[in-house]
């Protein structure tokens, strides 16, 4: 079992890290709630655990490694809502623990930088959600947890690509806006070497070294597809929804130096510009 890791809420980054450790000779069991999902899950090599829906607390007695990427509802966190008494209980044989939350716990900066020091002043319900979250995990003894917090994800499947192939992409204007971004592949790598260093108690930002403006990032897709940029609207005249309009809540650019010295961890993709020419590459040759 030495060499198992449960993944609690299977989804995108949980999916990179198992396409790194699967060939090493890894078991991931990883769960979803979906039946539907259960045959993709496995055509990746994983084991698909229907859940809620399955009893997990035998596996919880066994396995050495636990990755939680679920993320908190109306009720809190659902990982702790339904199993807090199992994981209280495994704790002091678990070898590592990993809490995947956001940058969005900092809330907004105005554009200045943060990193993993900074006070949580989440400006928005989500990032509050997460504070909460982060402080429920961190309260159960003995437990070997690493909280990552992610900034924003893009990866094979996710970027700016199809819009602005589709004509849909917008470059909304915010004057001062900037965010952090991070490369799947790179969480994942920050997570196997996580694994292979557990440092209990830790927290570690996750982030590219270039944080920039949202529009720039279109922008520059437009440009490796040869195609007009999007068009520029202001953000305050923009229609937009609810959801996507509270993105611009927050302004800040995170600090990654800690993984960095604690793990030797250093992004693949250090900007943006280096991820989505990668993706485009990927995108034409397959």
């Amino acid at each position: 079992m030495d060499k198992t890791l449960l993944s609690l809420g299977h989804g995108y980054s949980a999916r990179a890290l198992a396409d790194r450790l699967i060939p090493q000779g890894w078991r991931i069991i990883g769960t979803t709630r979906s039946a539907d999902k259960r045959d993709d899950i496995a055509a990746t090599g994983v084991e698909p655990l229907l859940w809620p829906g399955t009893d997990i607390a035998p596996l919880l007695a066994q396995v050495p490694h636990v990755l939680v990427s679920a993320g908190p509802g109306p009720e809190g966190d659902p990982v702790l809502g339904a199993l807090r008494e199992q994981i209280t209980a495994a704790a002091p044989h678990l070898r590592w623990v990993g809490y995947l939350s956001t940058t969005g716990v900092y809330g907004d900066h105005g554009g200045d930088w943060v990193d993993e020091d900074t006070p949580l002043t989440p400006a928005t319900k989500r990032g509050l959600a997460r504070v909460r979250a982060e402080t429920a995990w961190q309260s159960i003894p003995d437990l070997p947890l690493h909280i990552f917090r992610l900034a924003g994800i893009y990866g094979p499947g996710r970027g700016p690509f199809a819009k602005v192939r589709k004509g849909t992409a917008r470059r909304i204007i915010k004057e001062g806006q900037v965010f952090s971004r991070i490369h799947v592949e790179d969480i994942a790598q920050a997570l196997e070497l996580s694994i292979r260093s557990p440092q209990p108690g830790s927290i570690y930002n996750l982030c590219d070294d270039d944080p920039a403006p949202p529009q720039d990032v279109i922008g520059f897709a437009a440009t490796l597809l040869d195609v007009p940029l999007p068009p520029a609207m202001d953000f305050e005249t923009a229609e937009m929804t609810p959801m996507a309009r509270s993105f611009y809540a927050e302004s800040k650019k995170v600090r990654n130096n800690r993984i960095k010295e604690a793990l030797g961890w250093q992004p693949q993709y250090p900007d943006y510009r280096s991820g989505l020419t990668d993706l485009l590459k990927r995108e034409t040759s397959s």
